[in-house]
């Protein structure tokens, strides 16, 4: 959803102009995509867990959300056209990929709460394998509500070991043994974008841990991105049987990158990569530790080259790492030298659209379930305000 999603044949939109746009967002094209795109999209309402990612393919005008268990397309007036169910994991973040115009999405089992939650919420009492997967959508199959993801023939998995290493491993940390290294409760945002440090070339598929929100632990502080080239992942592909899950997939990611943002609560719910500001964008649920500015909003700059240091709080990583710096943009923590932005939404989802617009999820809860108003935002860079609801 992020590398060629240009509304095609769009003429040049006359109210809200490149010039308005902040400095950062000036690669946007003459064609502007908030031209034809609707302000608001809402999903309603499903008796599910809450919204967890969304994904936008704006050359077919089609919309996904994810909600836990359940993939839902719609078009872009939130008419529903499909839904796959099925799924006993949890369905977090999504992005669309325009070389292969297929959805991608982070599914996790686990047998930690939030896995037993899942479980009820479905009211099943299976025992699950602990396993973390890129599910992969062929959307255009998508044609009707309760398609099974088992079943149908519509979605594909590819497993990520380097996950399920870090979730099942114990450290010794500065307080004593702990489980999970990094912090690691699985992983949640997803997105395709440039390999760190570029803002340019071929895309990786980008993968964020979930990070438990431990206050009584130092190592825990980062934020761990995984990147991946997906161009041979068909040899990796496989149906999804969710009483026995495959673990055909790569040995190790092609990069592995740390951000120090402090402790957040579940890590980056959701990860996405603008084109327009050459940014990487990853929202969070905010954390709880003192020390730190418990922000809502961090964001990484393409260009900006990863260093090598030591990690903070982590005497298990005897060498140096590769490190991202959080973006200038951000409104910087003096004491802890951490930026970022007070922004309420994103961790429920945020899809760049392209000209530095943003589809930005505000969920919502009524007697019939869980639903989202999906509202058009503008990227304005204010430290106070970083983006602007289009009317």
């Amino acid at each position: 959803m992020n590398r060629t999603i240009r509304l095609a044949a769009i003429a040049v939109m006359t109210l809200l102009t490149a010039a308005a746009l902040p400095a950062a967002a000036q690669h946007m094209s003459e064609s502007d995509p908030a031209e034809q795109l609707p302000r608001t999209i809402d999903s309603g309402t499903f008796p599910a867990g809450h919204i967890q990612g969304i994904a936008v393919d704006t050359r077919r005008q089609y919309i996904y959300y994810s909600y836990t268990t359940m993939l839902v397309k719609a078009d872009m007036q939130g008419r529903v056209v499909g839904t796959v169910t099925g799924l006993m994991g949890h369905l977090g973040c999504l992005d669309f990929n325009d070389d292969d115009g297929r959805v991608y999405g982070s599914l996790e089992y686990k047998n930690d709460a939030i896995g037993r939650g899942i479980l009820a919420m479905e009211g099943r009492n299976d025992t699950i394998r602990d396993g973390f997967y890129v599910a992969i959508f062929d959307v255009d199959r998508i044609t009707r509500t309760g398609m099974d993801a088992e079943s149908d023939g519509i979605m594909t998995a590819v497993f990520i070991d380097e996950v399920l290493q870090d979730y099942t491993a114990t450290v010794e940390t500065a307080e004593g043994p702990r489980p999970h290294r990094f912090g690691c409760s699985g992983f949640d945002g997803i997105a395709f974008g440039p390999r760190f440090g570029r803002s340019g070339g071929r895309h990786y598929l980008t993968v964020a841990y979930g990070i438990y929100g431990d206050t009584e632990r130092s190592d825990n502080d980062y934020q761990v991105l995984l990147q991946y080239d997906t161009r041979r992942w068909r040899r990796y592909e496989r149906p999804l049987s969710q009483e026995s899950m495959h673990r055909d997939g790569p040995a190790r990611p092609d990069g592995r990158y740390f951000v120090m943002t402090g402790n957040t609560s579940y890590g980056v719910q959701n990860l996405e990569y603008d084109e327009a500001t050459q940014r990487w964008y990853m929202a969070v649920y905010r954390g709880s530790k003192p020390q730190y500015p418990n922000y809502d909003l961090y964001a990484v700059d393409a260009a900006a080259r990863p260093v090598k240091e030591l990690l903070k709080g982590m005497p298990y990583m005897p060498g140096p790492e590769k490190v991202l710096p959080l973006s200038e943009a951000g409104v910087e923590h003096t004491p802890s030298g951490i930026r970022g932005w007070n922004f309420p939404y994103g961790s429920t989802g945020i899809c760049s659209v392209g000209g530095g617009y943003f589809y930005i999820s505000h969920n919502y809860r009524n007697a019939q379930g869980q639903g989202s108003s999906i509202r058009l935002y503008r990227w304005r860079g204010d430290a106070d305000r970083p983006f602007e609801a289009v009317e």
